[in-house]
């Protein structure tokens, strides 16, 4: 039986051919990519879209006072940020900036998990774990090119969910307080600083849960149970983020880096070749 080849240093040619075979994979999975684009619509277009629009078409409403005064309960930070100079575009910006803020976190999460949860565990599914195991790539190139296929969708889909909502929030909220302000400073960190480093957490997570069990559905299953509590951690941090100041989202961004970089680390040696394509034990 032919032996695994030897691990060599890293390449970057490997892992986006590797990465860029699993894309391909997906990009043919209608079935599969489909719920997600419908899921990133959801969230960054017809939700906020709708609220926001009903919002400003109704005006000066009691709904509209009753919960512009409910902004008090916002910190001191976050109710000197809103602006604005009646109810409705108070409130407007209130839930453009801070309640839909933790979806770009979500979304991700969820998609990225979704594809991370069967790019390992469906090689042995679709009989070509053997073919990758004996190519001429180590089991690092292959851990990081499963780990970008894995991210790439997620947080593409953010960012092109991102652009569109600062779009609809711009032109439906902006004439309320006082023209275009979106994205504000806080946003610009929650997606370039806050995001990846929970995205990268998760996903090293769940693509060695992928690597171990038998079946996509397993994998599915345990990513679910496992990405949960992480979406939820991530949650509450954007939004503490955003509710503070900018300083307290560069921390927690730093926090979340130096874990994400932990997990892949770990991640990456503690997979064996065997292991991670349910070959035969390397001796």
């Amino acid at each position: 039986m032919k032996t695994a080849p030897a691990e060599r240093s890293l390449r970057l040619d490997r892992i986006v051919a590797i990465a860029g075979t699993d894309l391909r994979q997906l990009r043919q999975a209608r079935d599969f990519w489909m719920p997600m684009v419908l899921l990133g619509g959801i969230f960054f277009v017809f939700v906020p879209a709708l609220l926001l629009g009903v919002i400003s078409a109704a005006g000066e409403i009691e709904a509209v006072r009753q919960f512009s005064q409910t902004l008090e309960v916002l910190p001191q930070a976050a109710q000197e940020q809103i602006r604005g100079d009646t109810d409705a575009g108070r409130t407007s910006y209130a839930l453009a900036v801070y309640l839909f803020a933790p979806l770009a976190v979500v979304v991700p999460l969820t998609i990225s998990t979704a594809v991370g949860a069967s790019t390992i565990v469906g090689e042995r599914e679709r009989g070509t774990g053997e073919f990758l195991a004996h190519a001429p790539v180590s089991v690092r190139e292959i851990y990081l090119g499963k780990l970008a296929a894995s991210l790439l969708p997620g947080y593409v889909t953010t960012l092109v969910g991102f652009a569109v909502y600062s779009v609809i929030v711009n032109t439906i909220v902006g004439p309320e307080v006082g023209g275009w302000f979106f994205p504000t400073p806080d946003w610009w960190l929650l997606m370039f600083w806050v995001v990846p480093p929970f995205l990268a957490i998760t996903l090293s997570v769940v693509l060695r849960l992928s690597a171990r069990v038998r079946s996509t559905a397993a994998a599915q299953q345990a990513s679910g149970l496992v990405s949960l509590p992480l979406i939820l951690l991530a949650y509450g941090q954007a939004t503490g983020a955003l509710f503070g100041t900018g300083a307290s989202a560069v921390v927690v961004g730093a926090v979340a880096w130096l874990l994400a970089v932990l997990g892949l680390v770990r991640g990456a040696s503690s997979v064996a070749r065997a292991r991670l394509l349910g070959v035969a034990d390397e001796s």
